[in-house]
């Protein structure tokens, strides 16, 4: 669960990269989530440990959950977070959407 700092969730690098673990540990607790993210996300069981490894997985692992908003509700209810919160740590890890180039 990431920290919480006076009351709320940080959303730090730190407290970011806890929520989008525990994203990962979200979707990987129901073999449906798992599989709509691996086909999305073009991996496989196969690949999955190597990918998780590469700089923006953890973003991508957040945008796949801010994609679906059930799914995003269904995770915040879970972790008991705001599901703000998972945007916010979506940036904290890469930066805002409107900021990256294309």
């Amino acid at each position: 669960m990431a920290q919480r700092v006076n009351g709320k969730l940080s959303t730090g690098a730190e407290g970011a990269e806890t929520i989008a673990i525990d994203a990962l540990g979200f979707l990987a607790g129901e073999p449906e989530r798992l599989a709509r993210f691996l086909a999305l996300s073009g991996l496989g069981p196969h690949n999955l440990r190597q990918a998780a490894t590469t700089p923006g997985f953890l973003a991508a692992v957040l945008d796949h959950l801010a994609a679906d908003e059930p799914l995003l509700v269904a995770f915040a209810a879970a972790r008991g977070i705001d599901p703000a919160a998972v945007s916010r740590a979506r940036d904290a890890l890469s930066g805002p959407l409107a900021e990256q180039s294309p």
